[in-house]
């Protein structure tokens, strides 16, 4: 049996609690310019010392954290919750709508998906609604095509037969029986998917085509720190530090959520 990842989950909380509690105890501006503290390192004053403005760069890494977990959170919900309605679709209906589904999802995984965000993203204006359509527009496939998977074992159900034959509408099965039964499904995708989304962003942020300066994420505080790596290591250390510390506990938490739900369907076929 898989352990609960408590260390994994902890720092996503403590994550949370800098991010979104820490700026009401530490009330340093991260917009503050102090041309006589340029590039200092981490020190009393400074906790995870300034970037090359003289800006602290804690309070920037609360912000940013804030911009770069929320489109994680919201890219990934609306991918997770995208691919559970075309997956169900899919496997409910079958027949023609499983097939254009299928040459849906077919002709989204012909692009490399990385690429597909530099194609889209370069013909919109970034901003955090931007980058949360393009993520989630590129990250629903892998999940339509697991509930597509699970829909057509669900559909060949005798119970969901009888209720089929008796009549009974098919929204209110696929509310009341598949969404239930899909729902681990769902969690452990969305749970991947945000540190897929966090990754996105941090990506095309660093690149520059992401969130723009002044608006700030770690993407954004890690590619400004790229340019002065060699004399400042702290600025692009912390932000790659937390990125690293999301997205390793996130896949964690969402390995131990698969054993989970591997464990109960071994339990389940016994």
């Amino acid at each position: 049996m898989k352990r609960f990842p408590l260390a994994s989950t902890t720092v996503l909380v403590l994550i949370f609690l800098f991010c979104f509690g820490g700026p009401l105890f530490y009330t340093v501006s991260a917009y503050d310019l102090n041309p006589s503290a340029i590039l200092l390192a981490p020190n009393s004053e400074y906790l995870l010392g300034t970037d090359r403005l003289g800006r602290d760069l804690c309070a920037r890494l609360m912000l940013g954290g804030q911009t770069s977990l929320i489109i994680g959170l919201l890219s990934a919900m609306s991918a997770s919750l995208l691919g559970l309605m075309v997956g169900i679709s899919a496997g409910f209906f079958q027949k023609g709508v499983d097939k254009f589904i299928i040459i849906m999802i077919d002709l989204f995984l012909t692009f490399p998906t990385f690429f597909l965000l530099l194609a889209l993203i370069s013909y919109m204006s970034a901003s955090l609604w931007v980058l949360v359509f393009v993520i989630s527009i590129t990250g629903w496939m892998g999940m339509a095509r697991l509930i597509r998977s699970e829909s057509f074992a669900i559909s060949q159900a005798p119970f969901i037969k009888i209720l089929r034959l008796s009549h009974v509408a098919s929204f209110k099965i696929i509310f009341k029986y598949f969404a239930p039964l899909l729902a681990p499904i769902f969690f452990i995708s969305f749970t991947f998917g945000v540190s897929g989304a966090i990754l996105a962003e941090s990506g095309l942020s660093f690149l520059g085509i992401g969130i723009t300066p002044p608006q700030m994420s770690w993407g954004v505080i890690l590619s400004e720190g790229k340019e002065v790596i060699d004399i400042a290591w702290w600025l692009s250390f912390f932000p790659g530090f937390f990125i690293f510390l999301v997205t390793f506990s996130l896949i964690n938490l969402s390995d131990y959520l698969q054993a989970k739900s591997n464990e109960k369907d071994s339990v389940n076929d016994v």
